[in-house]
């Protein structure tokens, strides 16, 4: 009696585990089977960076996208390093002198600005 127990509960809990079925593979379509992927979070945030992108008219530029150059710009760059950086976005050149720059602050703040870049690049790819 016992092994018929432990037998029982061993299917049951196989069971539960669920094998699938032709319809619940990754391959169904209709009858809402089939994989979805997660959505993409996208990090947003407002502020100078997001409002200077939005304003320099680029046919790329979106309120997401800016938005995320923000949130990436929060992470990474202080206050003033934003507000510094966003007057680039009217005056490209002026970065192109600060990244020539012989100063100590404007090589500190270029390579800041770099990185932040490249991580804005790679995060808000998606946008």
């Amino acid at each position: 009696m016992m092994r018929i127990g432990v037998a029982l509960v061993a299917v049951l809990g196989l069971a539960a585990c669920g094998g699938g079925s032709r319809y619940s593979s990754s391959k169904a379509t209709g009858y809402g089977g089939g994989y979805s992927p997660a959505p993409v979070v996208v990090p947003f945030a407002s502020g100078p960076i997001q409002k200077a992108c939005l304003a320099d008219g680029r046919k790329e530029a979106s309120r997401t996208r800016c938005g995320c150059v923000q949130a990436v710009a929060d992470q990474s760059l202080s206050a003033a390093d934003q507000r510094r950086g966003a007057k680039m976005f009217r005056d490209p050149h002026q970065l192109q002198e600060i990244r020539q720059s012989d100063n100590a602050n404007n090589e500190r703040f270029w390579k800041a600005w770099k990185e932040f870049g490249q991580n804005a690049a790679a995060i808000c790819a998606q946008t």
